[in-house]
């Protein structure tokens, strides 16, 4: 009788196999010379599998709670997937940050480069982008003439990413091989790839502004179907978007109220805008240098997890180790890629740090490297990757659920707070701009997408409808992010409806399934096993997740 592991590997080593870039991504070796089909054949493909998969695990009797957790999790999120493949989500999708563009790019960013099989497969895969260009390319426009077309914003802002990776003498490709010990017939095979992969770049971006341009809509609103549907994908729950709107108006007060108190904790009277000027100016919260501010987030990452490894948290040997990165393109933002399943990469934090930027204010930035870090993203996903025991490999390195991971990484934050580590009001500070500018992208996105209107009593544009100038307007009044950043933050907000409300929306649910689990249990209610008990699931929907714990 097949057991739902012996699914789960089989689905993990299908979907290497026709997607090799999720592959890498993921740590599966075997497919780093390789990229996926991106025509419209080889998205149905992938579907296929994801269809067939499904219908064997949902007929599937779970034979432990192990397998019951595992099957909750998997009828979850390939029902999803199937469900926004029959909408063509998948093969529409064009954004700032996550689109098949972006894909392409970014996993050369995980692959070794040490010795002469890795050259060779960093080669090959190169080779390759013309193809995978060319294929999403067609299958984008497609797209677009069945009706499911880009917004302009996206189309014109990916078009200027692409001609910024491939700027003369700067480009992503022939810079990564500049890097590396490649001589003779290899060298010579990187370069030529290097090149190829850079022209086809700015061949897609021409593209975006030739052909696909013409067929964007102006409207960056997706509305009502569309947006509870992404919503579903990225928090795992089904919510009242209206209640989530009015939850995040009062988050914003909240947060403001606790803002104007830490400030005059920073400097007696002051406001929270006046405090903030104070930490900017201050030259000990400050590093110049892009190279001094990353060894600033390595040493604090390592500081971090040898302080709470063994008292609030048991780290697995293999997630002690954490590299702090600065990526190789300025678009902005913050992001973390997990090890390798063998563990000979490491999980890594990166900062996409703009053109022009070259001094960092700390203050800001010590709350992040615990939401990248430990006990943020690194000791979720590497605890999860290491618990082989319990969890199968499609958890282990497939399932991510962005309100599960997002939400505990904010979570994390707060978590933080609760244990003495933001004492110092800067960094306080800093974790409440961060939490803010979270909370304000839960009014932004949905007010945008749903075009809902400024409520009563919010004391700024009161009644009016919600569009990309009114974000604007809204988070530079409610974040200390530069604007090069912010810019590249709404942008993406724009482009890709549901995933930015999920921090913080999925932070609420982590908060409110520990106070359900202290009520349950009473006196006998333990942080630190509620915690290990938790992140022992791996990631799944947030429903599911108040599901098994109440179980617990």
């Amino acid at each position: 009788m097949t057991t739902l592991n012996q699914i789960a590997d089989e689905y993990v080593e299908r979907s290497a196999e026709l997607d090799p870039a999720l592959a890498t991504y993921a740590g599966i070796a075997g497919h780093d010379h390789e990229l996926p089909d991106m025509t419209a054949d080889g998205f149905a493909e992938r579907d296929e599998l994801n269809r067939s998969t499904l219908a064997t695990v949902t007929a599937l009797t779970p034979g432990n709670d192990a397998e019951r957790v595992a099957r909750l999790a998997m009828v979850e999120r390939l029902g999803l997937a199937v469900e926004a493949h029959e909408a063509g989500d998948d093969t529409s999708a064009l954004n700032v940050i996550a689109s098949g563009i972006h894909e392409v790019r970014q996993v050369f960013d995980l692959m070794p480069t040490e010795g002469e099989e890795a050259l060779g497969n960093l080669a090959r895969r190169m080779a390759e982008v013309p193809r995978a260009y060319r294929e999403l390319g067609q299958t984008l426009l497609e797209a677009a003439r069945a009706g499911r077309p880009p917004s302009e914003r996206q189309v014109v802002e990916v078009a200027k990413q692409c001609a910024g990776w491939t700027k003369p003498g700067s480009g992503i490709y022939s810079g990564l091989v500049g890097t590396l010990n490649a001589s003779g017939a290899l060298k010579g095979e990187l370069d030529a790839a290097a090149q190829a992969a850079e022209q086809a770049t700015a061949e897609i971006g021409e593209f975006l502004t030739r052909e696909l341009l013409p067929l964007a809509v102006a409207e960056d609103a997706v509305g009502r179907e569309r947006y509870s549907r992404a919503s579903r994908e990225f928090l795992g729950a089904a919510i009242d978007l209206d209640e989530a709107y009015a939850w995040g108006w009062d988050e914003v007060h909240r947060l403001a109220a606790e803002q104007k108190r830490v400030a005059g904790l920073i400097e007696p009277g002051a406001s929270a805008d006046e405090a903030m000027e104070l930490l900017d100016n201050d030259p000990k919260r400050r590093v110049a240098g892009r190279e001094n501010f990353r060894l600033w987030m390595q040493e604090l990452a390592d500081r971090t997890i040898a302080d709470l490894h063994g008292t609030h948290f048991d780290i697995p040997e293999q997630a002690r180790r954490i590299e702090a990165c600065l990526a190789p393109t300025g678009d902005g933002g913050v992001y973390y890629t997990g090890p390798s399943e063998d563990w000979t990469r490491p999980g890594r934090m990166w900062w996409s740090v703009p053109d022009g930027i070259d001094e960092f204010s700390t203050w800001q930035e010590v709350t992040t490297v615990y939401h990248e870090g430990v006990p943020g993203h690194h000791l979720q996903i590497s605890a999860t990757i290491a618990n082989s025991e319990r969890l199968n490999r499609w958890q282990r390195l497939l399932c991510w659920v962005s309100g599960h991971g997002e939400g505990w990484a904010l979570y994390s934050e707060r978590l933080m707070e609760e244990l003495g580590y933001l004492e110092d009001p800067g960094a306080h500070m800093g974790m409440l701009d961060g939490q803010m500018l979270r909370a304000a992208r839960v009014v932004v996105d949905l007010g945008v997408h749903l075009k809902l209107t400024v409520p009563k009593g919010a004391g700024w544009r009161e009644g009016e409808t919600w569009d990309a100038d009114l974000a604007w307007e809204f988070l530079r009044a409610h974040s200390r992010m530069e604007d090069a950043n912010l810019r590249f933050e709404l942008n993406r907000y724009l482009g890709w409806p549901g995933q930015a409300p999920s921090y913080k929306l999925g932070e609420k649910i982590w908060l409110e399934a520990r106070e359900e689990a202290k009520a349950r249990k009473g006196a006998a209610f333990s942080l630190k096993e509620f915690h290990d008990q938790a992140l022992a699931l791996g990631s799944l929907g947030l429903d599911p997740l108040q599901e098994v714990l109440r179980t617990l």
